[in-house]
């Protein structure tokens, strides 16, 4: 038994092909918009990797990459599949080709909807990767002199400025490392060898921020040394002196700002998620109606088209058993393969 059988006359089969070229057509720009997309969120997570410690979160821009190249490639044939159902007699050269069109239009849909997934749920993923990317980027500040760490400064002052945050956490974070280099700090002098005698590590530790943490919209200079000493400063209160520093931490900032991001993309790659099945089930439709015409002298009979020859459960069931031969058949080759290859050795041995 059919699943969603419908009838084409001569007219509905033409406007099918007709409409189905259009769509195609516009698939293939949703599926370079997809590459696009996959592009630009490559490029924006590259910019952070000084800040970012593992590469998972990588895993949706390469797929939407993959995908957006593969469908492109797709929806292309599809294209031309609807140009020679519009000449019948051309039709059924494409006929071998059908079940692997379907399969890979299938495979490669499905990594659409897993790329439009991740984007929701890479999250904990995301927030993981910034809390040790943005810790080892703060105990590395000061290492402006260290081959490979010269330009750290600079990204955690730029991150800082750009996204009006402090620190990983709060402004605390810089409260617990040494982000002065020591050959900015006067070892002669009293106070710095009492702050580094102080400390069980040896690291002058310092209750200030860089200048990075300022807020611009602060109405007072920026008090950046001694935030938490309200005697040493006039009419100030640090636990009520919002304006003074960025408050939010740069993990808070840069997750929102990512997530925000991998949210609006998921939501445009589904829709392109949608257009994609619309091309495959109207491919479906257009070839099952169109194999009833094949070696008919009328080609512009009424035929059906359908979606599954068979019920959706005795399809997979089908599609598993043939999945199996397919596997036991390989096995069987294989295990052969090592019979033929131990019989092989058996007479060079005994020679020996």
């Amino acid at each position: 038994m059919v699943v969603m059988k419908v009838k084409f006359p001569f007219e509905k089969r033409v406007r099918l092909a007709q409409g189905l070229w259009l769509l195609s057509w516009m698939a293939c720009i949703c599926s370079s918009i997809t590459f696009t997309l996959g592009c630009f969120l490559k490029t924006e997570l590259h910019r952070r990797s000084e800040v970012m410690d593992n590469t998972n979160i990588h895993a949706v821009p390469n797929t939407l990459m993959v995908v957006g190249l593969a469908c492109l490639g797709i929806n292309y044939f599809a294209g031309r599949i609807c140009l020679d159902a519009l000449e019948p007699a051309r039709f059924p050269r494409w006929k071998g080709f059908m079940m692997p069109y379907f399969a890979i239009s299938l495979f490669f849909a499905f990594l659409m909807l897993m790329s439009v997934i991740l984007s929701y749920v890479m999250k904990g993923s995301l927030e993981s990767s910034l809390k040790i990317g943005l810790k080892n980027g703060i105990r590395f500040y000061r290492d402006t002199d260290t081959p490979g760490r010269c330009f750290q400064k600079q990204t955690i002052d730029r991150l800082q400025m750009e996204f009006h945050c402090c620190g990983n956490n709060d402004f605390r974070d810089w409260f617990e490392v040494q982000w002065i280099s020591n050959r900015y700090l006067d070892f002669s002098s009293k106070d710095v060898k009492d702050r580094i005698k102080s400390n069980v590590d040896g690291r002058y530790l310092v209750d200030g921020v860089p200048f990075s943490c300022c807020n611009p919209s602060s109405p007072r200079p920026c008090i950046q040394y001694q935030l938490t000493n309200n005697s040493l400063h006039y009419n100030y209160d640090y636990q009520t002196e919002e304006l003074n520093i960025h408050i939010r931490g740069c993990r808070e900032a840069l997750v929102k700002y990512y997530m925000g991001m991998m949210n609006s993309i998921g939501a445009g790659v589904f829709s392109i998620f949608l257009v994609q099945m619309s091309v495959i089930v109207s491919v479906r439709y257009l070839q099952t109606s169109m194999e009833a015409v094949a070696g008919q002298e009328n080609t512009e009979i009424e035929t059906e088209g359908y979606l599954l020859e068979r019920p959706l459960e005795e399809t997979v069931n089908e599609l598993k058993e043939t999945v199996m031969k397919f596997l036991q058949l390989n096995q069987v080759q294989a295990v052969e393969g090592e019979q033929k290859a131990e019989e092989g050795e058996k007479p060079g041995t005994s020679g020996s």
